[in-house]
């Protein structure tokens, strides 16, 4: 493997584009891929109305990331705080001016299309606070008085997503915070402290929930007290995953789905119907895909020279797993449900392009592997 230079004098257009790792590009298109056809079954045999902008989305999606995966490395530290920044504005833009969508405050108007900063919040998030503990030490990443910036940066937003409210990016928030601190090499006392300091104050905090929050948590504990009612949706999905035995009852031919009785089958159950019609095989295919793309993931985050590089490939991967875990949990009754879709098969254009975006930052890591960069900024 050729060293190149700490400035990448050498790494030419040309050179970035051959070392793009194209089987992880492939491995990312075939989870979208089963996502198109999972939504053609959804929409009834038809392409229209998800599918078909499904694949628009994923089309504009990918070459965003291929951009993103060959643009300098260095450019996107330069610019971290400078995004993180943006998408704070863009969270207070939503308390002020925010569209009201399922129940929340979430969403900005545009003009051509609408926009949920949470999202774009999730990876401005790992970029910066990679930024902040590439410049420390290890001996400085070990003193608390190091960790206050940081913990301000992750927590504004936070509490700016919890107050829309939506409690499950918040959630997602919060643990990519944490896998970034976890990567930087903040000790496991702290992180022990912290998850103890939260379960003591939960009883206060579930005063502060909001009804619907409240119900969903009653609801995951004993979704039978209220079969035709809150407990609806969790009933229906278990109903579904179980119909579909170990082989599935076929492409186009989910009862539980295609009568209607399983709700939001294109967004946060898409999984429960995929497992509907294909079964337990084509569960395990599809959370393979995703095991592999999270193991490719961390390798290369152990792979990247630089520290930069590797917490923002570790955070990525993280948010990707967390995603994944988080939905197929939720649907299967493991966890309550949160509302958090499966990372590019659920149907949703902000969610796709904050993944895509994200593994752009991956693959770029991996063609800038070997690129060393200074501790401080102004070595570069």
């Amino acid at each position: 493997m050729p060293h190149w230079s700490a400035r990448g004098n050498d790494l030419t257009f040309g050179r970035k584009l051959r070392e793009v790792n194209w089987g992880l590009v492939l491995l990312i298109t075939a989870i979208a891929g089963i996502g198109f056809a999972t939504l053609y079954s959804a929409g009834g045999g038809s392409i229209d109305p998800w599918a078909d902008r499904q694949m628009l989305r994923f089309a504009v999606g990918a070459c965003i990331m291929v951009a993103i995966a060959v643009t300098d490395i260095r450019l996107w530290m330069r610019l971290s705080y400078l995004v993180y920044a943006v998408g704070l504005v863009m969270l207070v833009a939503v308390e002020l001016f925010g569209r009201i969508g399922m129940g929340a405050q979430r969403w900005l108007d545009l003009g051509l299309f609408h926009v949920q900063p949470s999202e774009i919040m999730k990876i401005a998030l790992i970029l910066s606070l990679a930024r902040y503990f590439h410049g420390l030490s290890y001996d400085e990443v070990g003193r608390i008085r190091w960790l206050v910036v940081p913990l301000l940066m992750a927590l504004l937003p936070v509490g700016l997503v919890i107050k829309q409210p939506d409690l499950g990016t918040a959630m997602l928030l919060l643990a990519g915070a944490g896998a970034v601190f976890f990567f930087a090499g903040v000790r496991w006392w702290k992180f022990a402290l912290v998850i103890l300091g939260g379960l003591a104050v939960l009883p206060v905090a579930w005063n502060f929930l909001h009804d619907y929050q409240k119900k969903r948590v009653l609801t995951f504990m004993n979704p039978e007290a209220d079969p035709l009612g809150s407990g609806y949706h969790i009933l229906q999905s278990k109903i579904a995953l179980g119909s579909g035995g170990f082989t599935g009852k076929g492409f186009l031919q989910g009862s539980q789905s295609h009568l209607s009785f399983l709700p939001e089958k294109q967004t946060d159950f898409i999984f429960t119907m995929l497992a509907e019609e294909h079964g337990l095989i084509g569960a395990l295919v599809l959370l393979a895909l995703y095991i592999l793309l999270i193991a490719y993931g961390y390798m290369i985050a152990l792979r990247a020279r630089s520290q930069f590089g590797r917490l923002v490939a570790g955070g990525v991967t993280t948010l990707m797993f967390l995603y994944v875990f988080i939905n197929v949990a939720m649907v299967s009754g493991l966890v309550p449900v949160v509302g958090v879709p499966l990372p590019l098969v659920s149907y949703g254009g902000t969610a796709m392009m904050t993944l895509l975006v994200g593994m752009g930052l991956l693959i770029g890591v991996y063609v800038h592997r070997d690129v060393e960069i200074p501790r401080h900024m102004s070595g570069l």
